[in-house]
């Protein structure tokens, strides 16, 4: 078998995040994802060249969607000789999309992929009931007026209700925020220390925006220039003032809109490649995509939807042959502060790492000055299937920024499932 080779990670290009039904109101998926390709494509000469392949996804997406990697390649300019394909695992569309390419780096198969996703809650498809639908499909097959009529026998306005996208968990009917809310109850995790992790990423956010952490990262798109959702002026005070978001009735609710991410609009892209098609091309490395694990687990039958991470990256850790010593950076998604935090937790606990993780002594604590050293999830908002995309591009710059040597990337996942990544500069 022939060795593998390193997989580079070249560079990133991402659209400014948007809270949703703001300065993205009237774009779509193709048109942000086509603009962060097109972003990345600009910025490392490469319009009009081919790219082996580009794997994108979205997890809110119209049927107009089908071929959305495709599309947007071209839309971005590259050679109509760049293939296209599309990917979807929920929030971790886009690390999963980098880890597959990764494969196919390191194997030789292509030596070249960009690793993309976008997301919309501003252009939701919005469908009608089955009974509707089979209509319209009647009435375009129905050659005379009467044919034409007879498709609507027995039609009641009802009919007409649409059906809107949901974030319900279809096993058990609960949101995920309301998964999150049990995760918070089950391990113990208070509203206080939420709500200061969240202030914390904000912080961490607006910091490296105003020292341009992010200027060669971020591309301006629909007359936007930077993340709308990071509040540099925020403060444990206000966010006390919010209400529970998801549990509203007990009075036990501790997840709130300002611990919680938001309802978000973006797109973002990195390019992998071999070390010598970069080099051939004149191209810097900025890390390393070394190793990937995904994971999953029940949590229809209690298991926290939201936990998998913690499986998938002890798995990686094992399989490796490092711990948390290890690792110089760690960038863990925050789809909710409470996730993080109930995460942290399972790790330092000795039951749940031995009956769920299979381990004989706990992984340990993780020092909070090494996690999302430049923000979050809660900070830039959350676009499905573009976070894991700009949570890599950002690893790989800050490992270089700060000349660390590794980086653990952790995304949670819809579903119950989880994705880890592990980053080196060497």
């Amino acid at each position: 078998m022939a060795q593998l080779r390193k997989v580079a990670i070249v560079g990133s290009a991402r659209i400014p995040f948007c809270r949703g039904n703001t300065g993205y109101s009237d774009e779509t998926n193709l048109s942000m994802l086509g603009a962060a390709l097109a972003g990345l494509a600009e910025a490392h000469g490469l319009k009009g060249e081919k790219v082996d392949e580009v794997m994108a996804g979205a997890v809110i997406a119209h049927s107009r969607d089908f071929n959305l990697a495709r599309e947007a390649a071209l839309d971005a300019g590259l050679s109509p000789r760049t293939p296209g394909t599309n990917i979807q695992i929920a929030c971790g569309t886009s690390l999963q999309a980098a880890l597959s390419l990764g494969a196919k780096i390191a194997t030789g198969e292509i030596e070249s992929g960009i690793a993309a996703g976008s997301d919309t809650v501003s252009d939701s498809p919005v469908v009608f009931g089955n009974k509707f639908q089979h209509r319209m499909i009647d009435l375009s097959r129905a050659r005379t007026t009467g044919d034409k009529l007879r498709t609507f026998k027995g039609f009641s306005f009802g009919e007409l209700t649409p059906v809107a996208p949901s974030t319900q968990e279809p096993r058990t009917g609960l949101s995920m925020g309301q998964h999150c809310e049990l995760m918070a109850r089950q391990w113990g995790i208070s509203r206080e220390s939420q709500d200061m992790l969240a202030l914390k990423s904000h912080q961490n956010a607006a910091r490296a925006i105003a020292e341009g952490f992010h200027d060669d990262l971020v591309v301006p798109f629909a007359g936007v220039h930077k993340d709308n959702n990071v509040r540099a002026d925020t403060s444990l005070e206000k966010m006390a003032d919010m209400k529970p978001a998801f549990d509203k009735r007990s009075g036990h609710g501790t997840l709130t809109a300002a611990n919680s991410t938001p309802l978000t609009d973006g797109a973002a892209s990195v390019l992998l490649a071999s070390e010598e098609w970069a080099r051939e091309r004149g191209l810097p490395i900025l890390a390393y995509l070394s190793m990937g694990r995904v994971a999953a687990n029940d949590f229809a039958a209690g298991d926290g939807l939201l936990m998998a991470p913690t499986i998938a990256v002890s798995e990686l850790l094992s399989r490796a042959g490092i711990g948390f010593a290890d690792i110089d950076l760690f960038e863990l998604h925050e789809a909710f502060a409470a996730q993080v935090l109930a995460t942290l937790k399972a790790w330092e606990d000795a039951k749940y790492c031995r009956e769920v993780l299979d381990r004989d002594a706990p992984l340990g604590p993780v020092d909070p000055a090494r996690i999302n050293v430049k923000g979050s999830s809660l900070a830039y908002g959350h676009p499905f299937a573009a976070t894991g995309a700009r949570i890599l591009g950002l690893t790989a710059k800050l490992l270089q920024a700060e000349q660390k040597q590794r980086a653990l990337i952790s995304v949670c996942t819809a579903g119950g499932m989880g994705v880890a990544a592990l980053v080196e500069r060497a």
